[in-house]
């Protein structure tokens, strides 16, 4: 079968996911007519480099568009046909990719927030204040910046939610939390409270009763991740590389996202909910999950194929 043919299929698929395809689609339709033209029905690397080396000069942005949309189309036939491999994610200089997030397990989140627990000071409000902030994080997949701008007055306890004042790009929103959640908040509001001897307004203060900076939450968490065996030891306070914060939010995401499939939920009705939630301020910062999460694309489209009853055969 033509990969034209293959495209017809692909693209049906993605539809029913959700996705606007205006962009992928004008790119695949370019890239299947020229393999259709060298009666290519396998995609490799070779593939997309000679037809790539047929396309004008183009900025870093349009590369990687390029990349992206033949590497998914490639990796969705794979599934069917383990002869097409997809081009290397790193296959063109230059290009900008967004990393692949890292998908904490149950265990590395628990181990993340016992060991901030034990995080040294004086009178103890470090390892408070860091285990409720990466809990927080882990439960509501706020950004780091978002959580750290928080005060006491953003939380209302009545009503089980969380006013997000400094969302990304100044946008404001509420999130409903589970009453677990609050009730955490409000064991580590009094707690502080105690050790610091006043209230104070931020949310997550250190011991001085000063708002917890950025750089401080990164370096404790960093440090934990290297006790507990997720980044390698380093020396003279050093970060190291591996898992990060954010990735907490990213693993928030991807865990709601695999509920819905496997619990049977709409996928496209409970994507623009999530959406609100995370604060992105298009659908398409929310589907980008699917692309970058192997099991999570395997599972939409399984979804999306035993619906439509589309094979690529």
């Amino acid at each position: 079968m033509s990969l034209t043919l293959q495209l017809d299929r692909y693209l049906a698929v993605r539809r029913r996911l959700g996705y606007d395809l205006t962009t992928s689609e004008r790119i695949l339709r370019r890239f299947t007519r020229f393999a259709d033209d060298e009666s290519a029905t396998l995609i490799d690397t070779a593939l997309f480099l000679r037809w790539h080396t047929t396309l004008g000069k183009a900025n870093s942005m349009t590369r990687a568009a390029r990349l992206t949309a033949v590497r998914l189309f490639a990796q969705w036939l794979s599934s069917f046909d383990p002869r097409h491999v997809p081009p290397p994610r790193s296959l063109l200089p230059g290009t900008v990719m967004r990393s692949r997030p890292y998908i904490y397990s149950d265990a590395e989140i628990d181990s993340i927030v016992e060991a901030a627990k034990e995080l040294p000071s004086i009178c103890g409000l470090r390892g408070l204040t860091c285990s409720t902030l990466f809990s927080l994080i882990a439960v509501t997949g706020l950004r780091i910046s978002e959580a750290l701008a928080l005060d006491v007055d953003d939380l209302d306890t009545n009503n089980g939610v969380l006013r997000v004042r400094q969302g990304k790009n100044g946008k404001e929103r509420l999130l409903p939390l589970d009453p677990s959640t609050v009730e955490q908040l409000l064991d580590y509001r009094m707690k502080r409270d105690r050790l610091i001897g006043r209230p104070a307004m931020p949310l997550f203060v250190t011991e001085k009763a000063s708002r917890l900076t950025d750089c401080t939450a990164r370096y404790n968490f960093a440090h934990i991740c290297q006790q507990i065996g997720l980044r390698s030891e380093q020396h003279y306070y050093r970060h190291g590389r591996g898992p990060r914060i954010h990735d907490l939010r990213h693993t928030f995401a991807v865990r709601t996202m695999i509920g819905w499939y496997r619990n049977g939920k709409d996928p496209a009705r409970e994507m623009i909910r999530l959406t609100t939630y995370l604060g992105h301020s298009s659908p398409s910062g929310t589907y980008w999950y699917l692309e970058a999460v192997p099991e999570l694309l395997d599972l939409a489209m399984a979804r999306a194929t035993s619906n439509g009853g589309e094979v690529a055969q």
